[in-house]
């Protein structure tokens, strides 16, 4: 019985904060073009159609739930090491499962890439509410995992700025990197010129 209800615990947290996420995290791929292509929204969300921006699209709501999770369960020895998870799981989820299956099709599938999304959320938010629950780790590890999770937050930063020149980063639309690579094709909001 008490097994059924820390499941059922689990399982309801983990589905509100994957319907907040992904919904914050769809919102972040159209946010550049709804803003006029304001670049501090830029640095947040999706610039152009790179695998890196869907990555982008991912942490950026995954680390303002942190606003939450944090006030939650900041004070867990855990903390730190699932907050670290959940963020590496998107950065290593979505270009493995979009690769992947590339590899297969030979072109991208509109309908998995955003499936693969919204699981990557939930393995995402599964993965830090199980590391919560888990047995406090060592205090050195708690120590690393804040520095991890600084060093994610860094290069993510760092990337958005200067993309590297890898496919990873390289918009299939346009074949640039970074601000530069936008394609107006989902440009709803531009004004025509006359």
């Amino acid at each position: 019985m008490l097994m059924q209800i820390w499941y059922i615990r689990i399982m309801l947290e983990v589905a509100i904060s994957t319907i907040i996420i992904s919904a914050v995290g769809t919102l972040a791929h159209f946010l550049y073009d709804i803003t006029r292509h304001n670049k501090i929204i830029g640095l947040f969300t999706a610039v152009n159609e790179s695998t890196w921006e869907h990555i982008k699209i991912a942490l950026t709501p995954i680390l303002l739930w942190g606003l939450y999770d944090g006030f939650v369960y900041g004070s867990n020895p855990n903390y730190f090491l699932a907050k670290l998870v959940s963020l590496i799981t998107p950065i290593v989820l979505i270009p493995c499962i979009f690769y992947g299956y590339k590899s297969i099709s030979k072109k991208p599938i509109l309908v998995i890439d955003i499936l693969s999304f919204y699981l990557v959320i939930f393995l995402s938010q599964l993965f830090f509410k199980l590391i919560i629950d888990a047995p406090a780790i060592l205090y050195v590890f708690q120590y690393l995992s804040a520095i991890g999770l600084f060093a994610v937050f860094g290069a993510y930063t760092l990337l958005t700025l200067m993309p590297l020149k890898t496919f990873l980063f390289k918009d299939p639309i346009t074949y640039k990197y970074g601000f530069r690579a936008h394609s107006d094709v989902f440009n709803f909001f531009k004004k025509k010129k006359k």
